[in-house]
């Protein structure tokens, strides 16, 4: 067995430039594999990883084990939710390459953020508010965009395969939370 040849290192986040300015072939600078996936998730479990060392050492016990679960359900939920709907939508095959995309380009949302709220911060609170929203759509529209061109979707299809896959993550990662506040 011969293993596809390695990218460089660089190759992600010329990626993740190229997609963030809607440049489909910035999906051909990540590796569609399993290897490719796993380090994908790499970056989202070192920050985890590094907030479960923090609440141990100020004390927090096992809320700080617990207080995981959220961001946990948040990284994992949307490879375990689009794979099913990649199936049901008959591209499967293509799912890898949705997910590695997926997941690298998440982190051009703080990015945009950053340079949102340094745009808004001169027009005040307004500023900040649309900067938010700004994100937010910026956010969606590169979910349809990995969606429509990593899995070869149609744009309609690609936007229901976004709101199904946003809606259910939503519903994994905030619905024990929303449930036990109600029950409170």
């Amino acid at each position: 067995m011969t293993l596809p040849p390695r990218r460089p290192l660089i190759s992600i986040p010329r990626g993740m430039a190229l997609i963030g300015r809607g440049r489909a072939e910035g999906l051909n600078c990540f590796r569609d594999t399993r290897n490719g996936f796993l380090g994908s998730l790499v970056p989202g479990l070192g920050f985890i990883v590094g907030a479960l060392i923090e609440g141990l050492a100020s004390g927090e016990g096992i809320s700080a084990v617990t207080d995981l679960l959220a961001p946990i359900c948040a990284l994992l939920a949307p490879a375990v939710v689009s794979h099913e709907m990649a199936r049901l939508f008959r591209r499967e095959a293509f799912w890898l390459r949705y997910i590695v995309a997926f997941n690298w380009c998440q982190w051009l949302l703080p990015l945009a953020l950053i340079i949102g709220l340094a745009l808004g911060q001169t027009a005040g609170a307004a500023g900040i508010e649309t900067a938010y929203v700004c994100v937010a759509g910026y956010a969606l529209w590169i979910n349809w965009f990995i969606a429509r061109h990593a899995l070869a979707l149609s744009p309609l299809r690609a936007a229901g395969f976004v709101a199904l896959a946003n809606c259910t993550t939503a519903i994994i990662v905030f619905g024990p939370a929303l449930l036990t506040a109600h029950g409170k």
